[in-house]
């Protein structure tokens, strides 16, 4: 998990892909949290994705970095704990301004079920489960 995180974090950009209905959606994202063991994302209630997450939980986060690729697949579980929404925001306080904990839009998800791929053109695609 830490790997991904790491993998994340360094590419400040990567895509989450969610469902709505049958149509996939797909966005930029900057948020990746470890908390209490889980890895999280960040998002808020008000938005298309939010809604999306919670009607079809299985998501898809694809990032790419210096010729590698890393797709992560899961299943994205909402967490209201206050702590885990405090952590994500010390983390990011450039979000600061659009959120804090408790406010009834800042919402956080941790990922279960994981199944990350790293890849590239020129190596075998490595998994990771958790």
């Amino acid at each position: 998990m830490n790997e991904v995180y790491d993998f994340l974090k360094a590419c400040e950009t990567y895509y989450l892909a969610t469902m709505e209905g049958d149509q996939p959606r797909v966005r930029p994202f900057g948020t990746i949290d470890i908390y209490d063991g889980k890895l999280y994302i960040q998002t808020g209630k008000v938005k298309n994705v939010s809604k999306q997450m919670k009607s079809n939980p299985k998501v898809e986060i694809c990032g790419f970095l210096n010729g590698k690729w890393l797709r992560v697949a899961g299943i994205a579980v909402e967490d209201d704990n206050m702590e885990a929404q405090k952590h994500m925001l010390d983390a990011y306080p450039s979000l600061q301004n659009m959120y804090q904990p408790g406010d009834g839009n800042t919402q956080v998800f941790y990922l279960k079920d994981v199944t990350a791929t790293f890849s590239s053109f020129t190596e075998e695609p490595r998994v990771i489960t958790f």
